[in-house]
């Protein structure tokens, strides 16, 4: 299959990676030194679930129009979609698939705003995942991909992909609600990413406080309450799961967004809890603990971005 990796950070990279292993044609979009020494020396892959590995792939840092793929892993941070959409438009043809592996629960409706509903469908990855340094992505965490249509119900192309990312030894779910497991997953980021970087604590840290433990239940309970609010289908078990995904989670871990704000870079704080912040007040659902969350990290997201 002839791929593009639209974002070659520690989830592209890796599930990249494993593509390219397989043997498909796959081609990663990169900047700078990370672009020069793929193109020099390989991707090199740094995995706690498959070990450590090298693959021999082209970066480009701007694909074009002759050079059509078949699937594009869009793995971005949603602050770059824009650009990134603009990366990718020449080399989206009409039976391109395009599957978001991202944070957040809009970036299906931004790209089938940009392109078409029915190139688009939406992913997300459950990865401690990062460019170690030019050339080398890490895959920590537990390593998951879960994806599936914008719609509710399977199709022949989603079973199709399924098929080859295992086969590439993805650890990987299908989903006939996706829009559901977003949703879940995204209270638990939201909650507990944000705490991790308010509170400089491990994962491990942040779950055996009591006090601790109960506030980011009672964030993920707003972030689920907006999203009942706008009519979405949450699934049943979403506080539960989402309070397992916690438990899982390595103990001397932290969140992605908790490390870029430690690091200075840019953070996803707006498309994460500044997103239930915003809806909650349009929609007249009360977000106190994600809302003062977000009041306590703003000054420092503006900060990160100058």
């Amino acid at each position: 299959m002839k791929i593009l990796v639209m974002g070659t950070g520690g989830v592209g990279g890796y599930f990249g990676g494993l593509l390219a292993r397989a043997g498909h044609e796959v081609k990663f979009v990169a900047r700078g030194a990370h672009l020069d020494a793929i193109n020099a020396s390989g991707l090199h892959i740094e995995s706690s679930n498959k070990g450590d590995f090298t693959v021999q792939c082209e970066a480009t840092q701007a694909p074009n129009s002759s050079d059509i793929p078949e699937l594009i892993l869009f793995s971005v941070k949603m602050f770059q979609n824009e650009d990134a959409m603009d990366v990718i438009e020449p080399s989206v043809g009409p039976n391109t698939i395009i599957l978001s592996i991202q944070n957040g629960i809009d970036n299906g409706e931004i790209l089938s705003k940009r392109f078409s509903y029915e190139n688009v469908m939406i992913g997300s990855a459950f990865v401690e995942g990062r460019i170690k340094c030019p050339g080398t992505v890490t895959q920590g965490g537990p390593g998951i991909a879960a994806f599936g249509e914008q719609f509710i119900g399977l199709s022949d192309r989603a079973n199709m992909l399924n098929e080859i990312f295992k086969d590439a030894a993805w650890d990987v779910e299908l989903h006939e609600n996706m829009e559901g497991v977003l949703w879940k997953k995204f209270a638990y980021l939201v909650a507990s990413a944000s705490i991790c970087s308010a509170s400089h604590s491990d994962y491990g840290t942040m779950r055996s406080n009591p006090e601790t433990r109960t506030l980011i239940i009672q964030g993920i309970s707003e972030v689920l309450n907006v999203g009942k609010a706008l009519g979405k289908p949450i699934m049943e078990d979403s506080v539960q799961w989402a309070e397992n995904s916690l438990d899982r989670f390595p103990a001397t871990g932290k969140a992605s967004m908790a490390k870029d704000f430690l690091e200075g870079k840019p953070v996803e704080l707006e498309g994460l809890t500044g997103r239930v912040v915003a809806l909650g007040s349009e929609l007249g659902v009360p977000t106190p603990v994600c809302s003062t969350l977000y009041a306590i990290l703003k000054p420092w997201a503006v900060q990160n971005s100058l």
